[in-house]
């Protein structure tokens, strides 16, 4: 009899064992988290809002339902060029945002997003990664208990579109134009008056005279915005070799989210930045085909030698200026510029004589 109950009592212990992983293991399983994002970008907006809603699908998926990301426009939150303190304020868990509409605020972000003659979008890649960039660009943020990630890069963008063209250094002056972060700045220095409109306003701004040119990014995402039936000359770039956008975290946020679900949001914030990357250059190349097909009057130009000295000039001795005043974008204007004295000369041998040796009229 005694024995009976021993065993009895072995099995009873050792179901409710069984009972105790099974309950753990399902608690565990069960744990399911859900942030909630904004983004600068609104509604169905191509290649920006797709990047964001890949990386939410990835994360979801990769978690098997435990990770579930929330994306909310601009027009939900009403608050484009706000995504930093709403992020940082914790009214959000998650932004989607390029940091150079910061450097109000947060002056130092800027140098995140480009920097005019800078970088191109490899070597950008190369510095956070492989370089400085990550570890210099928590170092800004990290005082305001906040993480940053790098959020997708629309390659090269393009200079902007005009409704003159300009021909001189004189031919800016008085101009009034869109164009944001560290470019903003040199232009204003050669006497562009200059503003910074959130995307949904830009196209009834340029229509209606309240600006006479606006820099937004390339054709993938300018075709849409329908700049090309208003302004005529389309100018390429010199103020943003390698534009990065970023994902921005609360960092409480992300402390309390569990290792492995946190090196899902990691791998998939990465993935879709790399996917926004390739996207913009194909998309730019279908949609760039398509306008010079559709709307032949539209003429792409280059800035001449006198403006594009001016523009280098002007931007060397205002990011001098910068590096002067702060110790930490000294740190961050060193390290970008002296990565870039290493990794261009790969560039200037490689990608760069590639092209100009192939190269046909």
């Amino acid at each position: 009899m005694e024995a009976n109950t021993m065993t009895i009592r072995k099995t009873l212990l050792a179901a409710m064992a069984a009972a105790a992983t099974v309950f753990s293991v399902s608690s565990v399983a069960e744990e399911n988290y859900t942030l909630r994002l904004a983004q600068t970008w609104g509604p169905n907006s191509p290649v920006l809002g797709e990047t964001v809603q890949h990386m939410a699908d990835m994360a979801e998926t990769m978690s098997d339902g435990r990770l579930q990301i929330r994306i909310d426009p601009s027009n939900k939150h009403k608050a484009p060029f706000g995504i930093f303190d709403l992020v940082r304020n914790g009214q959000y868990d998650m932004g989607h945002t390029a940091s150079y509409y910061y450097k109000g605020s947060i002056p130092n972000a800027m140098y995140f997003t480009t920097i005019p003659f800078g970088l191109i979008a490899p070597e950008m890649y190369a510095w956070f990664y492989h370089g400085e960039g990550m570890e210099l660009m928590q170092k800004v943020y990290e005082p305001y208990g906040m993480l940053s990630f790098p959020g997708g890069n629309t390659g090269n963008q393009m200079g902007g579109w005009f409704r003159k063209e300009i021909n001189s250094l004189e031919d800016l002056k008085g101009l009034k134009m869109r164009t944001p972060g560290f470019a903003g700045e040199v232009m204003s220095e050669l006497g562009v008056a200059v503003t910074n409109l959130p995307p949904g306003e830009l196209y009834t701004a340029l229509e209606r005279g309240t600006v006479d040119a606006v820099e937004w990014v390339g054709p993938a995402l300018d075709f849409q915005m329908g700049f090309h039936q208003i302004a005529k000359y389309y100018y390429s770039g010199w103020q943003e070799p390698g534009a990065e956008v970023q994902f921005l975290i609360n960092k409480k946020t992300w402390e309390e989210l569990p290792k492995d679900l946190q090196e899902i949001l990691r791998v998939s914030m990465r993935t879709a930045a790399y996917d926004m990357y390739i996207q913009s250059t194909h998309q730019s190349g279908v949609a760039w085909d398509r306008m010079k097909e559709d709307y032949p009057d539209v003429t792409h130009k280059v800035f001449p030698p006198e403006v594009i000295d001016a523009l280098r000039s002007t931007t060397n001795r205002l990011l001098a200026e910068a590096a002067e005043k702060d110790p930490l974008a000294k740190e961050i204007i060193d390290s970008q510029r002296d990565y870039l004295k290493q990794v261009r000369q790969w560039t200037n041998i490689s990608d760069k004589a590639y092209l100009n040796s192939v190269a046909e009229d």
